[in-house]
């Protein structure tokens, strides 16, 4: 059979046959594991291509048996458009990831099949079935399988398109997660377990790539001892790698060292607030907010760069946030920032927990990508939530403060890991002045119209 893997994309960053100019965001793309991993699991004998609409166009007419569309909720309705136009044409589609794993049953509506979790075991059932015609709607797995059987990935496929990601190579060392965050999809996806690679399998598949990489864990030290034998292996390698972990590594000072000496050059690191409360009613209280300064400089007197991923709009949260934060990514010395809104992601306790209490105004699911503000804020307005992120991201990815922050990153962290925070940090501004972005203190505005001073309205005091 002939098999197109498809990754959809939002409607402002989408290719299209009108629109082929691919937006300048390399730094923010990086190999598609879940579709090039899918690709090595499907039996021999089938054709098969990959199909990033981030960085080239869809045809809905090329000659295939088999479509398969990997998404997040975002793209939900883009991938849901996109299974219609093949079943009009009576190809069969598959859906995949974690939307239809975490809604099946509203993704079934869409698509031919759905299936549920990881695709090992299940991918080669699917194209056998299609093959003989005896599909089922829901694949789900019994048992989490065993991520010792997982192939190495088909980076092969994404050859006509490499130029435009940072990297195509991406390794992965483990799958899900040991905390159960309130908000996070990945626990939800994975049901709280954690499930690592033969350390052999790794260290195999790093030998076969290049010198600079991706670990695409969301944390790369959820094992301990297990990241402590793979960072002892890889220092021989001499490789440069960026991944993401806790903030909790700078506890563990072998673990933290071993990691730098392992070639790790940053880390994303979900600090997202520095209200205690705000951490603990979303189930992150291990992060200790009050600890965050010192925590940052551990990681970073080791050349490691940090980005920061920052969450507003929680509970704990007044117009006074969005000052508060920007004060404590300048004094930490965080080296680039991902902002998020509060997105309440299906099948999440967040989500559940809106949606009893009646907070969610928004269900377009296009909305859902972090950017926009989908539910009901508890201590401001919708508006000045909106504003104020908007105010945030333009604030920090001001010319003049990359420049400054930069600077600081050469002289406090390396060479290497400057050109990569100059490269990201423009890439994040490039994407801020694309769509608009400037926003409004609502601090400030709020100020004004009581007639108070900005301190007198701060509920929330950094803890950093």
């Amino acid at each position: 059979m002939k098999i197109l893997l498809i990754l959809p994309a939002a409607d402002h960053l989408r290719i299209t046959g009108q629109d082929t100019i691919v937006p300048k965001r390399t730094m923010l793309r990086f190999s598609l594991l879940s579709l090039t991993t899918v690709a090595g699991l499907t039996p021999p004998g089938h054709e098969i291509r990959i199909c990033d609409e981030n960085v080239e166009s869809l045809d809905v007419n090329v000659d295939v048996d088999l479509v398969g569309i990997s998404f997040m909720t975002a793209c939900a309705p883009r991938a849901y458009a996109i299974a219609g136009e093949f079943r009009r044409r009576g190809i069969t589609v598959v859906a995949g990831g974690y939307h239809p794993t975490l809604m099946p049953d509203e993704v079934a509506e869409h698509f031919d099949a759905v299936v549920v979790g990881d695709a090992e075991e299940i991918w080669p059932r699917v194209v056998e079935d299609c093959e003989k015609e005896t599909l089922q709607r829901i694949y789900r797995h019994t048992a989490p399988p065993s991520l010792a059987d997982t192939p190495l990935p088909r980076r092969d496929l994404l050859a006509r398109t490499a130029r435009f990601y940072a990297t195509t190579d991406a390794v992965q060392v483990g799958r899900g997660c040991i905390h159960s965050c309130k908000y996070c999809s990945v626990a939800a996806f994975h049901q709280g377990a954690y499930r690592n690679r033969p350390l052999n399998h790794v260290l195999e598949e790093l030998k076969g790539i290049g010198r600079d990489f991706i670990f695409v864990d969301d944390n790369i030290v959820a094992d301990p001892e297990y990241a402590i034998q793979l960072f002892k292996a890889m220092i021989p390698l001499r490789k440069r790698w960026v991944s993401q972990a806790p903030i909790t590594l700078a506890d563990n000072a072998e673990l933290l060292q071993l990691a730098a000496e392992a070639g790790c050059q940053g880390l994303f690191i979900g600090i997202e607030t520095t209200n205690a409360e705000n951490l603990k009613d979303m189930h992150k209280n291990f992060n200790c907010s009050r600890g965050y300064a010192e925590r940052i400089r551990r990681i970073k007197r080791q050349g490691i760069a940090i980005i920061a991923g920052i969450i507003v709009g929680l509970d704990g949260d007044d117009v006074m946030v969005f000052e508060n934060t920007f004060r404590f990514l300048q004094n930490t010395g965080i080296d680039a920032m991902q902002l998020n809104i509060l997105t309440p992601l299906p099948g999440t306790p967040l989500y559940s927990e809106l949606d009893r209490t009646g907070r969610i105004v928004d269900r377009d699911w296009s909305h859902y990508n972090y950017r926009n503000v989908v539910l009901r804020p508890k201590g401001m307005e919708a508006k000045d939530l909106q504003d104020g992120a908007d105010w945030l991201y333009q604030q920090f990815y001001r010319l003049g403060r990359i420049l400054i922050r930069c600077l600081k990153t050469l002289f406090t962290v390396g060479p290497l890991q400057a050109w990569l925070a100059l490269r990201l940090n423009l890439t994040y501004r490039y994407d801020n002045k694309r769509e608009g972005i400037i926003g409004r203190n609502p601090a400030k505005r709020a100020s004004v119209k009581r007639g108070q001073s900005l301190l007198s309205l701060s509920t929330e005091k950094p803890e950093f």
